[in-house]
């Protein structure tokens, strides 16, 4: 050791500063270790021992307990460790290190990969965050360290986090002392979360650190799985020992039998390959078991296997199932849903053509009456007027058998038009009967037709009250030709009653005025007003005639308006269909909500059985698993008694090699 105190003083001269008595006799103290508990040690002196350290390989176990080292030579003292190989024990406990202490610790954990123990008692490292996480950092990184002493360390629940964080990585320490210090509930369910991902420490220590006793217990219980697992560990490196010394011994005694049995074996080799060709024939009869066994067990395997397949596709089934049962139950509910909307469209379209056939109806008879306010002031004029229309019978005649063709042509046309209005009814009842889901447009195309039908009617009924206005004008054209006839006299007056014949008004004041100068020369022409009045009578026959005729066409109009009201009442029958038909439609609706329900059992019960079926499957998978484990271990127990067969074949044989005269030869030799 007087090698190290002179690098010592060296160094302290190096430095500037004197060299520690102290640390002198230290140095001499004892070989492989370093003991300077409750020694002051100066900035310089932790130098000097750091640099000297850096390279020592001669000290194993460094001391330095209540030294109350400053953090200057903390941090030059640890950093000289840092690349030392040879230290595995090192004690600081009492040195009040903090947060310049704790980041050199950190480094010296990160680097240095000899240290085994580390004491870091009554320090004040946990009062620091940022520097105890830097040594947590350190201690995770760490893979030499198997013992770490933190007790008396003011580590509370934040630094408890932190050396969880540093447990879930470190994979080799394996005794940790946290006693007396400040983690409580919330720093010991941090070391709960942080001990699972540890597979090394089997030792922890929590005393005095205000943990409740339930986590506690989960501590200890993670310790103790680590602490079995390294005691399996540890068997089983010592069983490996144990065996490889007997593989060893075992190897020199072979080698030394196969010496001993050189000389005999040559002898025996004709037995020896009799036995092996025996043993052979048994192995390979064993080998076929063994294969009829693998083929037992594979054929058993792909049954398993398609039995699994057509569970799956079972499963499979039942889900596609299920799927064509909410497809089928979501149509429904559109399906229930646009026949309500239709019913809806329906009720409101029948509504908006009864309405509107009312309208017209009111508007028809509201016609009816002007029509008939018509005829009446055409009557009141034409009587008024009879005595001045006899001289045109003969083109009234013309006219009246002009008006007769067109009436009966309009009869004709309207009769041809009630044909085709009743075929259009008929095939739009036969289309409706036939196309149930078409109804709304076969509906509109026969109010479509109904309204061309009206609007048709109404052009009749225009264009014979224009061809009345017609005949009309043709009666006052004729009437002011007779008055023109009748006044030949009196050119004046007749050309007066020419001009006032544009506005009908004007013709009925001048044929007033004609009729009056008319009784003024009713002596002289008494022959004329005789023959007017006989026009005058056919013109009355006429008027009848027409008034029939008018009486008709209103007849013609309340048939309609009867038609009109029974085609109103057949779409009302029509739509009532139509509701019993959606109604059957609900009640068929209904029973496939049933039916669905049902279904629905039906594969409640075939799950249960699939269920049941799996439960027997996975039975027979258990009993066939276990038959097979019953297999192997009668294999492997064949395979025993064959090695002990074996080995007491190899016994006979040496036992009659070393009986016999060579073998005694063999061993004198």
């Amino acid at each position: 050791m007087e090698e190290l105190r002179r690098s010592y003083a060296r160094l302290c001269e190096e430095s500037g500063a004197e060299p520690q008595e102290a640390v002198l006799d230290r140095l001499d103290h004892r070989r492989g270790r370093l003991n300077l508990a409750a020694q002051s040690l100066s900035a310089a002196t932790c130098e000097a021992l750091g640099t000297l350290l850096r390279h020592e390989v001669r000290i194993a176990e460094i001391s330095l307990s209540d030294c109350m080292l400053s953090e200057e030579g903390a941090k030059l003292l640890l950093h000289g460790l840092c690349s030392n190989t040879a230290v595995r024990s090192l004690d600081l406990k009492g040195n009040n290190l903090r947060a310049v202490g704790a980041e050199a610790l950190g480094k010296l954990l990160r680097q240095n990969k000899a240290i085994q123990s580390l004491t870091l008692e009554w320090n004040n490292l946990g009062t620091w965050e940022e520097g105890f996480s830097a040594f947590c950092g350190g201690l995770g990184a760490n893979q030499a360290l198997q013992r770490l002493d933190l007790r008396n360390n003011q580590i509370d629940h934040r630094g408890a986090e932190a050396l969880a964080a540093a447990l879930r990585a470190n994979s080799r320490l394996q005794e940790l002392d946290l006693r007396w210090n400040n983690m409580g509930l919330l720093g010991g369910r941090a070391l709960a979360r942080g001990l699972p991902a540890n597979r090394t420490l089997r030792r922890l220590e929590l005393a005095g650190n205000n943990i409740p006793g339930d986590v506690l217990a989960t501590l200890e219980q993670a310790t103790g799985h680590n602490e079995d697992r390294l005691g399996a560990l540890r068997e089983k490196q010592i069983r490996t020992r144990v065996l490889s010394r007997e593989v060893r011994s075992l190897k020199e005694e072979k080698a030394k039998q196969f010496l001993d049995l050189m000389e005999t074996i040559d002898k025996q080799r004709d037995e020896l390959g009799r036995s092996n060709r025996s043993w052979a024939g048994r192995v390979d009869q064993l080998q076929e078991a063994l294969d009829e066994r693998h083929s037992i067990t594979n054929s058993l395997k792909a049954k398993l296997r398609m039995t699994e397949a057509a569970l799956t596709l079972s499963e499979q089934k039942l889900r596609d199932l299920g799927d064509l049962l909410s497809a089928s139950e979501r149509d429904q509910a559109s399906l229930s849903e646009r026949h309500s909307q239709e019913l809806k469209l329906e009720r409101q379209g029948a509504a908006e053509r009864e309405s509107g056939l009312l309208q017209d109806l009111a508007a028809a008879a509201e016609k009816n009456l002007l029509l008939r306010n018509q005829v009446d002031e055409l009557e009141g004029r034409s009587k008024a007027q009879q005595e001045l229309l006899f001289q045109t019978k003969e083109e009234l005649t013309h006219t009246t058998a002009n008006l007769k063709l067109r009436l009966a042509q309009a009869q004709e046309h309207l009769e041809a038009e009630k044909k085709r209005f009743k075929q259009g009814l008929e095939e739009a009842e036969n289309l409706r009967l036939k196309e149930v889901a078409q109804v709304t447009r076969h509906t509109e195309e026969a109010e479509r037709a109904l309204q061309e039908r009206v609007q048709r009617l109404e052009a009749v009924r225009i264009s014979l009250e224009e061809e009345l206005s017609v005949a009309k004008a043709a009666l006052m054209s004729e009437r002011g030709r007779a008055e023109e006839e009748l006044v030949k006299a009196r050119n004046q007056a007749r050309l007066e009653e020419q001009q006032r014949l544009a506005h009908l008004e004007e013709k009925v004041r001048l044929l007033g005025e004609a009729r009056d100068q008319a009784q003024a020369c009713c002596l002289q022409q008494k022959q004329a007003v005789d023959q007017a009045q006989a026009q005058a009578r056919h013109l009355s026959l006429q008027e009848d005639s027409w008034r029939r005729q008018l009486n008709l066409l209103q007849q013609e109009l309340s048939d309609k308006e009867r038609e009109k009201v029974a085609e109103v009442n057949q779409v009302r029958v029509a739509l009532q269909e139509q509701m019993g038909h959606l109604e059957a439609e609900r009640a068929a609706q209904e029973g496939l909500k049933e039916k669905i329900a049902a279904l629905e059992r039906q594969l409640k019960v075939m799950s249960n059985s699939h269920r049941e079926a799996l439960l027997d499957r996975e039975s027979e998978s258990v009993s066939l698993r276990e038959k097979l484990r019953l297999k192997e271990a009668e294999f492997s127990r064949l395979r025993e008694e064959e090695a002990q067969r074996a080995s007491l074949l190899h016994t006979a044989v040496m036992a009659y090699v070393q009986g016999s005269p060579l073998g005694t030869l063999g061993l004198r030799k």
